[in-house]
């Protein structure tokens, strides 16, 4: 798969959200990079990276990002998440492969009606990206397009930078395989195994996320010692609605894996 490398230290592994591809971290990206050695990925079909060859499951993706892992020499890593990358995150904290998580709105743990209504705003979106795709670069390049690409995801969009706003083109408009990875690793998953997570978890949400609901939270019980975060004004996507306080996160769950060791 494709990467985006960055800094030394520890290795911190960044895993977005469908419909994203890495650089939906573009602005977080310099600034974890201060503290660890960022790994940004664009998940199977997004972005840069192939398609799966077998159904792009939660558990199926994330057998992909550990053979990654092993490739590179790694074994344990730090995971920042985002939607079914935070989703991912948790999963490989249940196969023992992180060293601490902060998963920001993890997808997973929706009641059946939130899953229709968060499947049908991934469906608008996908369609609607589909139709804007030729005009994506040309709305990038100013703040009134970046604010139509990245509304619903960020609470401030106006905030985001032109590359998190492009991220869309790489995800919604063009990623292969999305409605194949919307039904299997979103709209059918179950999370199983939290209690087994040993590292230590942040679970981090916006309050003004439309697409999660009540999702993250839910997470907290299931899941030792985890702790959750809520995140004043800021979306389901908040890392440039909130980023010096996900840096913050990041580090201090980090800090609680030494303390842990």
């Amino acid at each position: 798969m494709a990467y985006r490398l960055a800094g030394s230290g520890e290795p911190l592994l960044l895993l977005h959200g469908i419909g994203a591809t890495k650089d939906d971290f573009s602005e977080l990206i310099p600034r974890l990079a201060e503290h660890f050695e960022v790994l940004a990925v664009d998940l199977p079909g997004h972005g840069s990276s192939p398609m799966l060859e077998v159904r792009p499951t939660v558990a199926a993706i994330t057998d992909a990002i550990i053979a990654d892992l092993d490739a590179r020499g790694l074994d344990r890593v730090h995971v920042l998440g985002n939607s079914l990358g935070g989703r991912i995150a948790l999963e490989m904290a249940t196969r023992g492969r992180a060293l601490s998580v902060v998963a920001l709105s993890p997808s997973g743990l929706g009641l059946p009606p939130e899953r229709v209504f968060q499947g049908g705003l991934m469906t608008a979106a996908r369609i609607a990206n589909k139709l804007r795709n030729p005009l994506i670069e040309r709305m990038s390049r100013n703040v009134v397009g970046r604010t139509a690409l990245t509304a619903g995801l960020r609470a401030l969009p106006w905030r985001a930078s032109r590359r998190e706003s492009l991220s869309v083109k790489g995800g919604f408009a063009e990623a292969e395989g999305y409605w194949s990875m919307l039904w299997d690793a979103i709209l059918w998953d179950v999370p199983i195994g939290m209690p087994r997570i040993t590292c230590p978890v942040t679970l981090a949400q916006g309050v003004l996320d439309m697409v999660a609901s009540a999702q993250t939270v839910r997470y907290t019980p299931l899941i030792p010692g985890a702790r959750f975060v809520p995140l004043p004004y800021a979306g389901h996507a908040p890392q440039s609605d909130t980023p010096d306080t996900i840096v913050e996160l990041v580090r201090r769950t980090a800090a609680r894996a030494h303390a842990t060791t």
